[in-house]
């Protein structure tokens, strides 16, 4: 579990001694998230999430997104501040999710951060969505040990990487998505299936009724000829599609546990191969698996039965950070600031689409920011 601020290095009479109080705050999709972290300790940390204003459109939309943003940054950080017993004047650093994400809900983000940023007189970190992601696990199991792959999975991102010093390093990507990422094809299945929005815990529920062979499902690039750490699921979901209107136009129920089921184990048998040879060909002993996708159970679970017969470590955050938050971000931010890492400060900025090379968001000229 995260120490708890009670436990936290440095910490005497309500005051932090020795370290710098990190706020970090997260606002890419449907969640805001706020936190407060020092020394590698969450201290606290406050989330609202919108996604059931989204629900009867079956997908978020970025303006009710950022509407929901609008409202909730200012009391997540409050709720942050107080939970880690500490004064918003305590705050040293403020660390925001530049990029990727959506533009109307991380310009929201961004704003709130430079404003915080300002009236505190602290410096300011704009960095990558998808390095939190990878950060936050540090919160929970220390250190990450020099070289490690990392399997990030989520709704927008489907992407295994050779990271180093998440501050520091380079981040190399061995493989991404071509098209649909996992997450985003858990919501069109549980679409298919008549399932509800968000798709992920959906199917994950209806599958615990199902039979995860009933169907045989294809394992999309997993042929010879096919990039080994690359991933497409947008061939799967089809696969689901045509198999519904076939018992549809059959006159036949749809199996809808048996279908979520034979699906899921479908995207979790090319996780697990492709993180598992990825791990192997590079020769490292520490699999990192983060993102929305990672708290599926179905997926920890085989994802640490393979692990263990290959004899590699597996490290997963505890399911509630492995979903957006704002404790990843003030990690990351944590991690900058310990690396004393120069902030771009006030010339920080939304970027939507920014790849993933590094845990900062590039500043970019004005006509390289994509609405």
């Amino acid at each position: 579990m995260c120490r708890p601020a009670a436990c936290a290095p440095g910490r005497a009479g309500g005051t932090l001694v020795g370290v710098s109080l990190v706020l970090g705050i997260e606002t890419s999709c449907d969640e805001t998230g706020a936190g407060l972290v020092a020394d590698g300790v969450l201290l606290g940390d406050g989330l609202a999430s919108s996604a059931d204003e989204h629900a009867r459109f079956g997908g978020v939309v970025p303006e009710v997104a950022a509407r929901a943003h609008v409202s909730a940054v200012v009391p997540m950080v409050r709720m942050a501040v107080e939970r880690a017993g500490v004064a918003l004047s305590d705050v040293d650093a403020v660390a925001v999710t530049a990029g990727p994400g959506l533009s109307p809900a991380l310009h929201v983000g961004v704003a709130a951060a430079k404003a915080y940023a300002t009236a505190l007189g602290v410096p300011l970190h704009g960095v990558h969505h998808l390095a939190g992601h990878a950060a936050v696990d540090v919160l929970e199991h220390g250190p990450l040990p020099p070289r490690c792959v990392a399997l990030i999975v989520s709704g927008g991102h489907t992407s295994l990487l050779s990271i180093g010093d998440l501050a520091l390093d380079p981040v190399v990507h061995l493989g991404d998505t071509v098209d649909d990422a996992a997450g985003e094809a858990f919501d069109k299945v549980a679409r298919l299936l008549g399932l509800p929005y968000p798709g992920g815990p959906a199917i994950s529920k209806a599958a615990l009724e199902g039979d995860p062979h009933a169907v045989a499902f294809p394992r999309p690039m997993t042929g010879p000829r096919d990039a080994p750490f690359g991933f497409s699921f947008s061939g799967l979901k089809t696969a689901v599609a045509r198999h519904v209107e076939a018992a549809q136009d059959g006159g036949r129920a749809v199996a809808v546990p048996d279908v979520a089921a034979s699906f899921q184990q479908a995207v979790v048998d090319v996780l697990v191969r492709k993180a598992v040879r990825a791990c192997r060909e590079q020769g490292a002993d520490t699999l990192l698996m983060v993102g929305g996708v990672a708290a599926n159970r179905a997926l920890r679970d085989g994802m640490e039965a393979a692990c263990t017969a290959a004899g590699i470590t597996l490290r997963v955050p505890v399911p509630r950070l492995c979903t957006d938050n704002g404790a990843m971000i003030a990690a990351l931010g944590d991690l900058l600031v310990r690396a004393d890492v120069a902030p771009a400060g006030l010339a920080s900025t939304a970027v939507p689409s920014v790849e993933l090379t590094g845990a900062l968001v590039p500043v970019p000229l004005p006509a390289e920011i994509t609405s």
